[in-house]
């Protein structure tokens, strides 16, 4: 299975992040999964690289050609595809993997993630969707997204679209045995 793991690339974060992106890849390597992303040296994004790469596992890595700096690039993707733009390169990370994993990061790591939610909650997609909340990380983003429900600017149904884990064996189980449904966009969006 291709797994797309969306994550910080900078290397200014507390080290237990570092340390839980290698076991994620790690853990990847070991299920047999490949790990799609954006091809990142750095951060979140080269800690999962290094962890699948100690593995023994494939990554796909997939980048704009505008990202071709000396250091930033992971020299051991299995594969390395370069786009002209990042919205090229975001459809491609969607359509090479089977299952999404947004892990701590940034800017960059929520537009990715968001997108294929809204994506997956317009019925478009209906992949296993995961929260690698590492330390806490994304609780006020659960609480967020749990204060729009009550305030009913998302729908309730909309839990259902994605798992939060703490726990590398638990989210890989539930990617492994996640069976898509048929999701019907009137449950999620009032169109």
């Amino acid at each position: 299975m291709n797994i797309c793991v969306y994550g910080a690339s900078s290397n200014d974060i507390d080290k237990s992040y570092i340390t839980a992106s290698e076991n994620l890849g790690k853990k990847m390597a070991e299920h047999s999964h490949a790990l799609v992303y954006g091809a990142g040296a750095g951060g979140v994004m080269g800690a999962t690289a290094r962890g699948v790469t100690a593995g023994g596992g494939r990554i796909i890595g997939i980048v704009p050609d505008f990202f071709n700096v000396d250091g930033m690039l992971y020299d051991k993707c299995s594969e390395l595809i370069k786009t002209s733009t990042m919205r090229e390169r975001k459809q491609l990370m969607e359509d090479k993997a089977d299952a999404f994993i947004m892990a701590p990061g940034g800017i960059g790591t929520f537009d990715e993630f968001f997108e294929m939610l809204t994506l997956k909650q317009l019925s478009r997609h209906t992949k296993a969707m995961a929260i690698f909340n590492v330390n806490g990380y994304f609780d006020n983003l659960i609480a967020l997204m749990e204060n729009a429900i009550s305030e009913n600017f998302i729908k309730s149904e909309c839990r259902e679209l994605y798992r939060v884990f703490s726990d590398i064996d638990s989210m890989l189980g539930y990617i492994e045995e996640y069976v898509p449904k048929d999701l019907n966009i009137l449950n999620f969006k009032n169109i």
